[in-house]
């Protein structure tokens, strides 16, 4: 990840385990989709119940290139439903597999969108900083467009040169256009896979 995990636990104590759990369910996400950019997770106790156990709540937010994933599990109203979250491992387990399935279905959107090639805006490679990471691409308006390293398919960055033919795919940075997604232009002038 290019931002540190954030963990945030509100109305309970920081347990290590409950630190670890989230940390281990972190990493199998990432074995899963290595181009996670960040990620924040909020476990907390909204009430105590005495009479009904207590009830946890997890919130995470995955930020992924062109797209942000947010699972919020919450305790349902009914009440056979709600003892997976009477404990605080079955509800950050049971969150974290909801982060799984819709990362799975922004991994199979994605893959859609990237695999209609001519609508793939293209660029050149203008500038490449290596040691650092990232570069940009010329367009065929006259833009400049920032791409990270992880923004390059198959992992890449090291194969590209300054002018080589891109395809790519655009979203808003914090600093103006940037490219979550950059596919080198094979010999048949289509994008690789």
């Amino acid at each position: 990840m290019q931002v540190p995990l954030q963990i945030a636990f509100h109305n309970l104590e920081c347990s290590e385990a409950m630190k670890e759990l989230i940390e281990e369910r972190v990493a199998w996400l990432e074995r899963y989709f290595d181009r996670i950019v960040g990620c924040r997770v909020v476990v907390e106790e909204p009430h105590r119940h005495h009479r009904q156990g207590n009830l946890y709540r997890v919130r995470i937010d995955l930020t992924v290139p062109g797209a942000e994933i947010v699972v919020s599990h919450e305790p349902p109203g009914h009440p056979e439903s709600r003892a997976r979250f009477e404990t605080l491992d079955g509800t950050i387990r049971h969150a974290f597999d909801n982060a799984r399935r819709k990362l799975e279905e922004h991994v199979r959107r994605h893959r859609n969108e990237v695999k209609n090639h001519d609508t793939l805006p293209r660029a050149s490679v203008s500038r490449l900083f290596g040691a650092e990471g990232y570069g940009f691409l010329a367009t065929t308006d006259g833009r400049e467009v920032y791409f990270h390293r992880n923004a390059v398919h198959n992992g890449d960055f090291d194969k590209l040169k300054v002018g080589a033919e891109v395809a790519f795919v655009e979203e808003d940075g914090e600093k103006g256009p940037q490219a979550s997604t950059v596919r080198t232009i094979g010999r048949h002038n289509h994008a690789q896979e």
